[in-house]
């Protein structure tokens, strides 16, 4: 079996250097604060203008902690957010926030890299999996054909991908509602949601892509 996931040093690197970064822009606006109240352009003027009433040293170590601590939320994001694949001769898995999908060796035609997207297709031509991934693509691609399973270079179908719009006359009511719900997603930048979305359009004989913030569908075979 061979795994493919983040390097040890980014995937524990992020729990360090998020929270740093955090706190060293925390530290920067609460030096900054007095200034910035002076500019009355500048937006949350009530929540610097506590801060400059706050006195030393506990400014500075308010600002440390509150910045460490959204670094840190952050850094729970962007760990849920890696994905780790697992391939054998006998079944692929692709493990990412928190969910595992499993697919057996007869399930799956081939596989292929649609820019940050890891796709899986069926033999019928159905998209069995799509998920967001910043694992090396050279890597994957040698993870998949060392175990024997088809690399392409590119989506075989791309050309057969078409614009979402409201009410899209080929589909179901119910997968309009999903494409409608899924751009909400995609407009509040809610990512697992979009995900969990894309997934349920999937199960209902759909592809979907995205190109920016815009949705595109390809009914499957």
């Amino acid at each position: 079996m061979t795994t493919v996931q983040e390097t040890a040093a980014v995937r524990y690197g992020i729990w360090v250097a998020c929270p740093a970064v955090g706190a060293a822009a925390a530290w920067g606006l609460t030096l900054a604060a007095g200034w910035i109240t002076t500019l009355g352009w500048f937006p949350f003027q009530g929540v610097f203008e506590l801060v400059t009433d706050i006195q030393q040293p506990w400014r500075t170590i308010g600002g440390l902690a509150v910045g460490a601590v959204a670094g840190f939320v952050f850094a729970l994001f962007w760990a849920s957010e890696m994905m780790s694949v697992e391939v054998s001769h006998t079944r692929i898995t692709l493990r990412k926030d928190d969910k595992t999908f499993d697919f057996g060796r007869d399930e799956v035609e081939s596989v292929f890299a649609d820019g940050k997207q890891l796709v899986l297709l069926s033999p019928s031509g159905t998209e069995l999996a799509r998920e967001k991934s910043d694992l090396s693509t050279a890597r994957l691609e040698r993870a998949f054909t060392e175990q024997g399973y088809r690399w392409r270079a590119a989506d075989p179908f791309a050309g057969e991908f078409r614009m979402w719009v409201e009410h899209a006359p080929e589909l179901s009511a119910d997968v309009n509602a999903l494409f409608t719900a899924r751009r909400k997603a995609i407009a509040k930048y809610e990512s697992a949601e979009a995900a969990e979305l894309a997934r349920e359009i999937r199960k209902r004989g759909v592809s979907v892509r995205d190109e920016k913030k815009r949705q595109y569908y390809r009914c499957e075979r």
